[in-house]
């Protein structure tokens, strides 16, 4: 909601520059071979490269990951965490080729999603919620280069300086982007009188900001890279750099201490797995909310005349937007797996199952919504994004659904100016009792911060495969608690006859529980905005170019007697172009 209040307030200024008209052009790009979709075009190129290279698609992933981090530092980097799910071909086994799978493969999930340090209670942002979003108190241990080293470690075929080496050179010089220069517009006022910002996003002659065409420099980013390129990521981790980014939190109030960082470790997870008709969906577990894309996955589709009624039917948005508040109040009890009971565990295992989505379904009434206690929700009140995604895909078949973050735009605010560093500021994912976060997303007791524990994510990054186990999609996106339902809606457009491009591009419809309403991109038809109202909907508008989500894609068009081809899509909300070859 504060995030939502801050861009709005931008829009009210009423520069012509970020008008209703859309800012940057769609692009659905095709290939044999591989394909990557990074939300900048540079870094979908840099994937290719490595792809072309010999690398595969984790080697691809890891190198547009970090890029994405040095150009769009307002969105991800690493003083950030995430998640991501690798699909590996293998052979298949007799039980499989018996069960009439053709094409075998291991899905497995990597956490490494930011943990609260060894100092958090669950009551620390009581009094004071804007110090889990500003300051060093906000920040989490970091996991982006250790996930990405273990996926690398596993399955990575470059050596890992490779795949780092692009990123240094993009720190030691590059240009200030369309969308990097939005941001400074939007976020950027308080690093003017700010050293450790100035630094790097000031025009030191001119005094004002940085602008688009401009170049910027990371130096000490640049450096720290090129550590990271040599020894790994234990240099992040222990020694220098890890005293560095700790003291800087410390003095700016943080509790992060050099053990919490020695500590920590990724997890590697087992996926989850759910229907979308005789396709089979691969998402990852709790504490993201991967589980509530099944569920609304498996909700919509229990519709007999789902596909036929299409996009443009008014009951089928309600009945879409019916089945996001159920997984709105899904969401409230969902947290990390190692601090619930297993009654809690139970109640998460359910949500992704036909059995759950068809209870769900048959609650929904096709005539009029209903008040937040309807859904169930499990708030803890006492009344009723800067995040970033990439797909990648192979020419054997492997792919990766990557979505990492440092939560808010520009994290933290903290940026240690010896590291170049921007910290994370995910301890706002967790829940402060009776207050909600950045997001408007009010507060479940399952996510109350303690030592180690990973905030509940929005994130649901995702591998669909054919009945007979062909890949057939990556995809996932960016947008804090609009994620889950983004990557639905894409996936909705696609079985009502859209191509790729055209299924991310559709206006698109969100609603949370809280605020009771339901925001809707502009661009969307007036005749389906009027079916809502009478349906007893209360309806916001926003302009589709202020990117509040967005979503990239990787997909395989498996045509009967053709040679398989790739195409590829990243989001055009946030200036994206897909690379493949």
């Amino acid at each position: 909601m504060l995030l939502a209040i801050i861009i709005q307030e931008y829009i009210d200024r009423q520069d012509p520059r970020f008008g209703s008209g859309r800012r940057y052009r769609a692009k659905l790009v095709t290939g044999k071979r591989g394909a990557v979709a990074a939300e900048v075009e540079r870094c979908s190129v840099i994937g290719v490269d490595i792809l072309k290279q010999k690398g595969n698609a984790v080697d691809a992933a890891i190198a547009s990951t970090l890029c994405t981090g040095v150009i769009d530092m307002f969105s991800s980097g690493i003083g950030g965490g995430g998640f991501m799910i690798v699909r590996v071909p293998r052979s298949c086994s007799k039980s499989e080729k018996k069960d009439g799978l053709k094409h075998c493969s291991t899905k497995t999930t990597i956490d490494f999603r930011e943990t609260a340090p060894a100092g958090a209670y669950p009551t620390m942002y009581e009094g004071r919620p804007n110090a889990a979003r500003w300051g060093g108190l906000a920040v989490g241990v970091p996991g982006e280069l250790k996930g990405l080293e273990e996926a690398h470690k596993r399955w990575g075929r470059l050596p890992w300086h490779k795949l780092v080496e692009p990123s240094i050179k993009l720190a030691e010089g590059t240009w200030v982007s369309p969308e990097l220069d939005k941001r400074l517009k939007l976020f950027g006022g308080k690093m003017l009188d700010d050293p450790d910002w100035s630094e790097v996003f000031v025009n030191q002659d001119r005094g004002t900001l940085l602008r688009e065409g401009e170049k910027i420099k990371r130096t000490a980013l640049a450096k720290t890279l090129k550590a990271v390129a040599r020894n790994g990521s234990d240099v992040f981790y222990h020694g220098p750099i890890a005293e560095s980014m700790v003291n800087k939190a410390q003095s700016m109030g943080g509790v992060l201490t050099t053990e919490d960082l020695a500590n920590y470790q990724v997890e590697v997870r087992d996926v989850v797995e759910g229907q979308w008709y005789d396709r089979r969906v691969f998402t990852t577990p709790a504490p993201t909310s991967g589980p509530i894309l099944l569920s609304l996955l498996q909700v919509t589709s229990g519709f007999k005349d789902w596909i036929s009624r299409g996009a443009h039917d008014g009951l089928n948005v309600h009945r879409m937007i019916e089945a996001m508040k159920f997984g709105a109040a899904q969401r409230t009890r969902l947290g990390d797996p190692a601090f619930l009971k297993k009654k809690a565990l139970k109640v998460i295992d359910k949500i992704p199952t036909l059995e759950e989505a068809d209870r769900v379904r048959s609650r929904i009434d096709d005539n009029h919504t209903h008040p937040i206690e309807y859904y169930d929700p499990l708030y803890d009140i006492q009344s009723p994004h800067g995040t970033m995604h990439l797909s990648t895909v192979d020419e054997d078949g492997m792919a990766v659904a990557l979505t990492s973050t440092v939560n808010l735009p520009f994290g933290s605010g903290v940026l240690d100016p010896i590291t170049g560093v921007i910290l994370n500021d995910e301890m706002d994912d967790s829940s402060t009792p009776g207050v909600p976060n950045a997001f408007g997303l009010y507060p479940s007791p399952y996510n109350y911060p303690e030592p180690g524990k990973r905030p509940l994510s929005s994130t649901s990054p995702a591998i669909v495969e054919e009945k007979n186990g062909r890949f057939l999609m990556a995809i996932g996106g960016s947008g804090g608690s609009r994620i889950h339902g983004s990557v639905a809606q894409v996936l909705f457009n696609l079985d009502w006859g859209m191509d790729l491009s055209a299924a991310i591009e559709r206006p698109r419809f969100h609603h949370q529980l809280l605020p009771v309403e339901v925001s809707i991109e502009s661009t969307a038809e007036e005749e389906l905005i009027e079916e809502l109202r009478k349906r007893g909907h209360l309806i916001s508008m926003f302009d589709i170019d202020m990117a509040y989500a967005e979503v990239q894609a990787v997909m395989a068009k498996n045509t009967p007697g053709k040679h398989r081809s790739i195409v590829a899509a990243s989001d055009s909300r946030k200036g994206g172009i897909a690379a493949a070859y």
